[in-house]
């Protein structure tokens, strides 16, 4: 009993004698480690200086998810976990937040690109962690978010209703402020480090279903649209340069482009980017509204197929798609298609595809890695001369019109539409012409190409969805567009139309035209021919030029349009994560 005590006792004795030194020298080690790690948190992170609240988000390949812990005051501190999947959509890339410090109240949502956009600082290649790190000086700061993100407030308006608007919008322009950081700074001089490898795809994926164009659509022959090199038939009426171009044809116009990019590269090994030329739309088309009707069945199966193919492809498999970019030529929301939802294609739902880069006619407003682009307007110029030769025809343009509407009366009984036909058909002569596209009216462009001519303002109400095509071809024609809701231009197209959207435009909310009754003629009578000639200018001298599609063989020097623009900021942005 004495010797299991005494030994007992050297082991406690032992235990003492060990433990300081054991203890100092794990104490130096997790302190090695500690450094070790908020050094490679602070190299690889993003810090956005903007608002009034301590924000980080922390995300690797790994997660699907964002895990954001924020702490913000108004005299205490708080702090909350936000976890905002459905917001930027499992994206690689994280827009900042703000604090709403109303009531004393923390309210967390994305800020607005204005002061972001000069504080922006993206990752690099995204190994390990990335952390988005927003801090917002400005008091309150809902006095720096655009005039979107103040909808109108009615009688009888639901307060929750309201402040999820706020919120999403404000979501909207933090991810809007990330994509306008990526816009080139200066034209490239070299393709050094700049190369663009297009994958030659099996034939199915594009030309097979080019070659079927007579079998597209039950009601029209698609394959005048696929002439001169998805351009269409010419438009003599309209001058040169001008094409029948149907709206969805962006794909095989921005193929046959990039075929003859100067960086394109030959080797996998020399590419910053990799362009995948699958057609999506055309295939989605195909399926929907085929003569026969089989395709019906079929909308999801060349979606898995092109997974299937790139999963097979190393360079797909190095960077996990993150530098592979699609283009596609149909609404994000015709590629959502869902297990419960007969209409579109699954394309954009699937999990291997939230990497890449999608250039689309039409965002997902909470996708990051979704970019607009214009959707092909008529006019495709071939040299610089053509586009100042055009740009001197519309300035001196007699615009008999003061307000043009081209569009029919919508089915969604909450659309604008109708109101708007209304006050047009009801304004004094010349003042407001209406163009009703019923049946076949506006399937020839020209009529509605001339109608943008001859007139000052152009309403472009949303429709089936926010976008419109008739807001670039309003552009293109020098004709002001009155826009009413800002999904339909200023949250799409981020690389093409500036930030302030009062150079180009004038914004009339719709709940004003809806619910308040504001009359859209009389307010643009109001607007002083002094601003209206300095909206036309920019549009004429600095917009245009950016939203047109040049032809294939096009030698522009001068002007860089919409494809130059698009697949310079696609460079930068992938220079900027894969340095």
């Amino acid at each position: 009993m004495e010797r299991r005590k005494s030994s007992k006792k050297d082991e406690v004795e032992e235990q003492c004698f060990f433990d300081p030194y054991l203890f100092k020298f794990l104490n130096r080690i997790s302190a090695v480690f500690c450094l070790l790690f908020i050094l490679f948190i602070w190299c690889s992170s993003t810090i956005i200086i903007s608002g009034s609240i301590f924000h980080v988000c922390v995300r690797s390949r790994k997660f699907n998810d964002p895990y954001c812990l924020s702490f913000g005051s108004q005299g205490q501190p708080t702090a909350k976990v936000d976890i905002r999947t459905s917001l930027i959509n499992n994206s690689s890339e994280l827009p900042s937040v703000v604090l709403n410090n109303t009531q004393n109240t923390p309210v967390f949502s994305s800020i607005s690109p204005s002061p972001a956009a000069d504080n922006l600082e993206n990752s690099a290649a995204e190994e390990g962690l990335s952390l988005s790190l927003s801090l917002s000086l400005s008091s309150p700061p809902l006095t720096s978010f655009s005039p979107f993100t103040k909808p109108v407030s009615l009688k009888g308006t639901n307060k929750a209703e309201l402040e999820e608007t706020v919120s999403s919008r404000m979501a909207v322009e933090g991810q809007i402020a990330i994509l306008r950081s990526y816009i080139a700074k200066s034209k490239p001089t070299t393709c050094k480090g700049r190369g663009i490898y297009v994958y030659e795809l099996p034939p199915k994926f594009n030309k097979d279903l080019v070659a079927k164009c007579n079998e597209m659509m039950a009601w029209i022959d698609f394959c005048k649209y696929f002439t001169n090199d998805a351009m269409g038939a010419p438009i003599p009426e309209l001058g040169k340069g001008w094409y029948n171009s149907h709206q969805f044809s962006l794909e095989p116009i921005f193929h046959n482009r990039i075929l003859n990019h100067p960086c394109r590269v030959l080797k996998q090994e020399d590419a910053k980017v990799f362009y995948v030329p699958f057609y999506g739309a055309i295939d989605m088309i195909r399926c929907h509204f085929s003569k026969d009707g089989s395709g019906l069945k079929d909308a999801h199966l060349l979606s898995n197929e092109i997974v299937e193919w790139l999963e097979k492809q190393k360079m797909w498999k190095r960077n996990s798609g993150l530098d592979h970019v699609f283009v596609l030529g149909k609404i994000s929301w015709d590629f959502r298609r869902t297990q419960n939802v007969s209409w579109g294609s699954p394309l954009l739902e699937l999990e291997e595809l939230q990497n890449p880069m999608k250039l689309i006619i039409e965002r997902q407003p909470w996708s990051i890695n979704e970019v607009g682009l214009p959707y092909p307007t008529y006019f495709h110029p071939s040299s610089d001369e053509e586009i100042i030769a055009w740009q001197a025809n519309i300035r001196k343009m007699n615009r008999k019109f003061f307000i043009s509407f081209a569009g029919t009366p919508h089915k969604r009984w909450e659309n604008i539409r109708s109101i708007l036909i209304e006050q047009c058909t009801s304004a004094p002569n010349k003042v407001c012409n209406f163009l009703n596209c019923i049946g076949e009216s506006c399937v020839e462009s020209a009529p509605v190409e001339k109608l943008f001519m001859a007139s000052e303002f152009c309403l472009q109400p949303p429709g089936d969805s926010p976008t419109r095509k008739s807001m670039f071809d309003s552009l293109i024609a020098g004709c002001i567009p009155v826009v009413f809701d800002p999904f339909t231009a200023h949250y799409q197209y981020p690389w093409h139309f500036p930030e302030d959207y009062r150079k180009y435009s004038v914004f009339i909310d719709q709940d004003e035209v809806k619910v308040s009754g504001v009359n859209v003629i009389e307010r643009l009578m109001k607007i002083p021919r002094k601003e209206r000639q300095e909206m036309r200018k920019y549009i004429i001298d600095e917009l245009m030029p950016r939203l047109v599609y040049a032809t294939a063989n096009a030698k522009l020097e001068k002007f860089e349009d919409a494809f130059t623009l698009a697949v310079n900021n696609m460079l930068e942005r992938a220079i900027s994560r894969f340095p």
